[in-house]
């Protein structure tokens, strides 16, 4: 009998982690508290996506392993990893402009929708990790 593979943890710097993009079939953790949050993660190969309360937080198209994920009201910060290129989907302040960053590289300004949704495309090598980062203006 395989490992389980946690897909959701909460990290000693307060950070969270989650997603696996190797996995062929989807897994689902919810009811995962942290800082007084209620959090759930579904992923595998195809898609990841993270809700908070019942909210949603973090999209990627294929599926992406996120480490040291961290959201405040101005920023949010992590570092995702994947089999190929990934199409990430922030839910951040609608109708707000933020700059967005891969690897310390601006790779613009873009406003959020009505909704507050904002995407960003990241360039990927299989296995290779990109440092994200979306800063409010």
């Amino acid at each position: 009998m395989g490992e389980q593979k946690v897909i959701l943890q909460a990290k000693e710097n307060g950070t969270l982690e989650f997603g696996d993009y190797t996995l062929t079939h989807k897994e689902k953790m919810d009811n995962f508290e942290f800082e007084g949050d209620i959090y759930k993660v579904k992923t595998f190969h195809d898609v990841t996506k993270l809700e908070k309360n019942d909210m949603f937080v973090y999209e990627s198209v294929p599926g992406s392993t996120v480490k040291e994920y961290h959201a405040t009201a101005k920023e949010v910060r992590f570092k995702a990893s994947s089999f190929e290129d990934i199409q990430v989907t922030l839910e951040l302040e609608p109708n707000q402009e933020y700059e967005a960053f891969v690897n310390q590289h601006s790779v613009g300004v873009m406003m959020t929708n009505v909704s507050g949704k904002l995407s960003i495309s990241i360039e990927l090598n299989p296995g290779e990790e990109a440092n994200v980062a979306v800063v409010k203006c």
